[in-house]
């Protein structure tokens, strides 16, 4: 009985993957994509766990076990880094996080397509360009003499203010060029949960005279509180990581004691000084606190009524 039904799924198993072949060739190259890119470098984490000497390589090094990891409590710049990290993730899920949001609810209340189409494509053009065009455009900008020190020279009468150079400053910039720059993309997820909202619903609260707040607290923000809920969890996930890109292409000596994260210490101090194995340490450690906090909001989710990522 058993065999008959194992043959029958089989038999179906087979179909299916016929008759939805052309899909699977289309899964095959993320598929390679991720096994070459991300599952195999992910057996080098070994290293962590050794005295690593690229001479020696992964067989012949000395293992030290949980030598590196202590080091990263033990360490006061690692602590600084750490806090650094935390701190301007924080400020990115504070106020980086509800812009698509509040900019989607915005486009959403525009009612010509026309008008909204082109709102649109001028506010997803920043996502297109890469962090060095934004750093580059931020330098001309509020550089000494640069756009925004003249304008405020000529207004007020102001002296140069050193916007690069000055830390106060550092954490600020940095949540502006990411408002600025992904929060004309982050709408689509929302604006896309939106579309699927009955227009009736809206109709039959006018009906009632539901004003436009009314509309959007009792209906629009309903509808994309679990696409908010999931994409919170995720963003979570990466709560450790602030950007190396980003952060790298700002940093200066005058701002390095608050503008150094974990991503670019991980590159001072395992690529440039080598120490290969302490670099992957962090590393390790930052994507397990990653794992922790997903897992720990996924259950809070589903705690509160939402369906979470899994």
């Amino acid at each position: 009985m058993n065999t008959a039904a194992s043959t029958i799924q089989a038999k179906t198993a087979r179909k299916a993957l016929w008759k939805y072949r052309y899909l699977y060739l289309l899964v095959i190259p993320g598929t390679i994509y991720f096994i070459v890119y991300r599952y195999i470098p992910l057996l080098g984490s070994v290293i962590a766990f050794q005295d690593y000497n690229p001479f020696q390589g992964f067989l012949r090094s000395k293992w030290v076990g949980l030598e590196h990891f202590y080091k990263i409590f033990d360490n006061r710049d690692v602590i600084r880094v750490l806090f650094n990290t935390l701190q301007l993730s924080l400020l990115q899920i504070a106020f980086a996080f509800p812009a698509p949001i509040l900019l989607a609810l915005m486009l959403n209340e525009v009612r010509s397509s026309l008008a909204k189409r082109w709102i649109q494509s001028i506010v997803y053009l920043p996502h297109f360009l890469s962090w060095v065009v934004i750093a580059g455009i931020a330098t001309v900008f509020l550089r000494s003499e640069g756009f925004v020190n003249q304008l405020l020279h000529s207004a007020f009468g102001t002296e140069p203010i050193y916007f690069l150079q000055t830390p106060m400053f550092f954490k600020p910039l940095l949540i502006l060029e990411v408002i600025w720059k992904e929060t004309g993309w982050g709408t689509v997820v929302f604006l896309a949960a939106l579309a699927g909202v009955n227009a009736e619903l809206y109709e039959a609260a006018v009906v009632d005279g539901a004003g436009r707040l009314r509309r959007i607290w009792h209906i629009t923000l309903p509808a994309i509180r679990s696409t908010v809920v999931i994409l919170l969890i995720l963003r979570l996930g990466s709560v450790m990581d602030s950007g190396f890109e980003q952060v790298f292409l700002m940093l200066n000596p005058y701002v390095m004691e608050v503008g150094n994260v974990l991503d670019t210490y991980v590159y001072y101090k395992g690529i440039l000084q080598a120490d290969f194995s302490f670099g992957t340490a962090v590393g390790l450690f930052k994507s397990v606190v990653g794992l922790i906090l997903v897992v720990l909001a996924n259950r809070l989710a589903k705690r509160f009524g939402e369906e979470g990522i899994y």
